[in-house]
């Protein structure tokens, strides 16, 4: 007949398991284990032990074995278990993450999860665990545009050096205008908020009209100049600029991040700019508009007043504009720009790496 190896336990390690075996805060089972292995400690056999504690005699054998193994450590946690043998082989998890970035359906131009899980032949469920273990999301799309200004890397220097370290006695100003900005009106009044009840507004509306907003943020102190005109030509941009010229202080220098907008480079601008010195003109790339910073501030009035709001004219349009603008500069906020050009450029660089690769 068979023995079962003798255990032996230092001072410490009785006091431990001893501790653990009284112990509430401990789980049951690490309770249990050191039940065991005292009892195994003190000579009783693993039949012995296992009528005492209510478990079978080839456990008492298991952790009496992996005490004399590994020591506390050996009881103190699960030996690790291989699980369940998966039903979706690895090579066919493969095929389906190729198909999934290389191939399209024949009646989409994307997969959905009910499209591959057909194709595939395995569930939805499983089509969706395979694309979350691999970080596909099929039915998302970013966009992109690359610039392909030759001068680009130079502009961007530029322009991020004004914002990082703007020149001394003198304005950084970015200037745009947001063209055909409507005045819509909803065909039917909508539904207020209400607990358990989200607003509503008609999908449909009526045009009433169209306006221009031109706007120059100050980088400093994040205060605006605005107006709004009718049209946006080089007309109606001549005398932005003059109202910049009279709302800034004389002894500035003024420097105007502008795009490349046609109006912005005609004749007749081009002369007025050459009799008012103080102003210097800095040109964003070509398809890069999101150095220009004052775009931020476009956002944030088309998110808190124009998306949602419902106009009954131009007018009404105009004076709501207006009034957000009073309230922006009754307390302005800076945005903070904290991108290098250092940084832009490589990330530029990457994308381009990216592209030439396709």
């Amino acid at each position: 007949m068979r023995v079962a190896a003798a255990v032996e336990l230092s001072d410490e390690q009785r006091q431990q398991l001893e501790k653990q075996a009284r112990a509430r805060s401990v789980s049951v089972r690490l309770a249990q284990r050191s039940k065991m292995i005292l009892q195994a400690a003190a000579g009783l056999s693993d039949s012995r032990i296992g009528v005492e504690l209510g478990v079978k005699r080839q456990t008492v054998a298991r952790w009496r074995s992996r005490f004399n193994r590994l020591g506390l450590p050996g009881i103190e946690k699960d030996a690790p278990r291989p699980g369940r043998k998966p039903q979706i082989s690895a090579k066919r998890v493969k095929q389906i993450v190729r198909m999934t970035t290389q191939e399209k359906p024949s009646d989409a131009t994307h997969w959905s999860t009910r499209s591959m899980a057909h194709v595939a032949g395995i569930s939805e469920a499983s089509v969706r665990r395979i694309w979350k273990k691999h970080g596909l999301k099929p039915h998302l799309l970013r966009r992109f545009k690359l610039s392909k200004d030759p001068l680009f890397a130079e502009k961007v220097a530029d322009i991020v050096g004004l914002y990082l370290n703007p020149p001394e006695h003198a304005l950084v100003l970015s200037v745009d205008e947001k063209s055909q900005v409507q005045a819509l009106d909803r065909t039917q009044p909508g539904l207020p908020l209400k607990k358990g009840r989200a607003g509503t507004m008609t999908h449909d509306y009526k045009r009433n009209g169209t306006t221009t907003l031109f706007a120059a943020l100050n980088t400093l102190n994040g205060k605006v100049i605005a107006t709004c005109m009718p049209q946006h030509r080089h007309q109606e941009w001549l005398k932005f600029l003059r109202l910049i010229d009279k709302s800034t202080p004389k002894r500035k220098q003024l420097h105007l991040i502008i795009d490349n907008y046609s109006p912005h480079k005609h004749p007749d601008v081009k002369a007025w700019l050459k009799k008012h010195k103080r102003f210097h003109i800095h040109f964003t790339p070509t398809s890069a508009s999101w150095l220009n910073m004052v775009e931020r501030f476009f956002r944030d009035l088309t998110q808190k007043q124009i998306r949602r709001g419902c106009f009954g004219n131009v007018a009404e349009l105009i004076e709501t504009i207006e009034h957000y603008v009073a309230q922006h500069n009754s307390n302005p906020k800076p945005f903070v720009w904290t991108a290098k050009a250092s940084d832009i450029l490589e990330k530029v660089k990457r994308a381009r790496a990216a592209f030439h690769k396709l």
